[in-house]
C-alpha cells in the first residue's frame, strides 16, 4: 500500500544488528551513576527490550509536532506494533481519509476519537467505520546533539 503524500509519517527500512549495552545498576533521578564496575547490570539490547512482537513491528519516522505533549517530536522514530492491543489512551497509527496519522486514541461520550497532544489546535477526529487502526506505538527513538 502506498502512503498518501500528506502523510506525517515515513516508513523506514531497518536492518537490525543486535547490540548490547551495559547499563548502570543505579536508578538515576537527576544525577550521574558511578562508573564503578560493580554497579553495572547485565547487558541489554535496547531494541529487543522495546519490541515485543518483532515480526509485527514496523518503524516510521515522525514529521510534525502534533504529539509533542505526549513526548513524540518531529524527527523521532516510532516502533509501531501491529499485534499490540488497541486501547483508549494509547498512541496509534491510523489510516483516516487517506492520511497516515499518529494520534492518541480516546473514548468520550461513547465514541472513539483520534486526538493530538499539542499546544497548537488540531481538532479531534472521530473514528469511523472507514478508519483503520494499523497498530500502537511500542517505543520511540530519539537522538540528541551532543557536540
Amino acid at each position: 500500500m502506498r502512503l498518501a503524500t500528506t502523510s506525517i509519517l515515513t516508513e523506514v527500512s531497518v536492518s537490525y544488528i543486535q547490540r548490547e549495552i551495559r547499563t548502570a545498576g543505579l536508578k538515576v533521578s537527576a544525577g550521574f551513576p558511578s562508573p564503578a564496575g560493580d554497579d553495572l547490570e547485565d547487558p541489554v539490547d535496547l531494541i529487543a527490550w522495546m519490541i515485543r512482537h518483532e515480526n509485527a513491528t514496523f518503524w516510521y519516522r515522525v514529521s510534525g509536532n502534533s504529539l509533542c505533549r505526549a513526548g513524540i517530536l518531529d524527527g523521532d522514530y516510532v516502533a509501531i506494533d501491529r499485534a499490540g492491543k488497541v486501547l483508549p489512551g494509547r498512541t496509534v497509527l491510523a489510516l483516516d481519509g487517506g492520511d497516515m496519522l499518529l494520534k492518541v486514541l480516546d473514548r468520550r461520550d461513547g465514541r472513539m476519537w483520534l486526538e493530538a497532544r499539542s499546544d497548537e489546535h488540531y481538532p479531534p477526529l472521530p473514528v469511523t467505520e472507514a478508519t483503520e487502526i494499523w497498530g500502537v506505538v511500542a517505543g520511540i527513538a530519539r537522538r540528541y546533539p551532543v557536540d
